[in-house]
């Protein structure tokens, strides 16, 4: 007995949902909003080696912190969009110290927390507009994370997936009920395609 196709005319809605999650997993062939890779060597750091001087300067006035702490604030700061790695952080946070722009401080953990010095208020001070520029890009990084956070779409497709399964694999699913799901699909399609 020959098995029709699941959804009518659109084709294998598993492989079409496969494809769109990989899709939105890892960008299409250009990369895209969803965060996908863009091809060999297009990724760029998000700050050089001064302006992270800046920003882990800045975090340490706000309170005193370590590295992890530091790692961690930053990643927050980017709505999760963008962690500077303990490689870049660490020796960062020791040229701050050897500078004379921050010193070590023990604390009630095992860590010791870096602290701004009266010198690194001062160039925070005399690099105001830098320091604006850098935190700013991490404000800015946030907002475009959070429009571009694919999570509650592939959350969606993905239950999309479960449903037509579970409706479609049954004994009991008829040619109507295969009509209708397609119909019910094309639908959404047509209102997606309109947004």
């Amino acid at each position: 007995m020959r098995h029709h196709n699941s959804c009518g005319e659109r084709g294998n809605p598993f492989q079409a949902f496969r494809e769109a999650t990989h899709a939105m997993r890892h960008g299409g062939p250009q990369g895209g909003p969803f965060g996908g890779p863009r091809g060999r060597g297009e990724r760029r750091r998000m700050f050089d080696g001064g302006e992270l001087r800046l920003v882990l300067l800045k975090l340490v006035e706000d309170q005193p912190r370590h590295g992890y702490d530091l790692i961690r604030e930053i990643e927050n700061l980017s709505g999760g969009a963008y962690a500077p790695s303990p490689g870049v952080v660490y020796p960062t946070m020791t040229l701050l110290l050897d500078m004379g722009l921050a010193e070590e401080h023990e604390s009630e953990g095992p860590r010791k927390v870096m602290t701004i010095t009266e010198a690194g208020r001062t160039h925070l001070a005399d690099r105001a507009d830098e320091v604006a520029t850098a935190m700013g890009r991490l404000t800015a990084l946030a907002k475009v994370s959070e429009r571009t956070d694919a999570a509650p779409v592939r959350r969606a497709m993905h239950n999309l997936k479960q449903a037509l399964h579970d409706c479609l694999s049954r004994e009991t699913t008829t040619r109507e009920t295969q009509l209708e799901v397609a119909r019910i699909l094309d639908e959404a399609v047509g209102k997606i395609e309109r947004l």
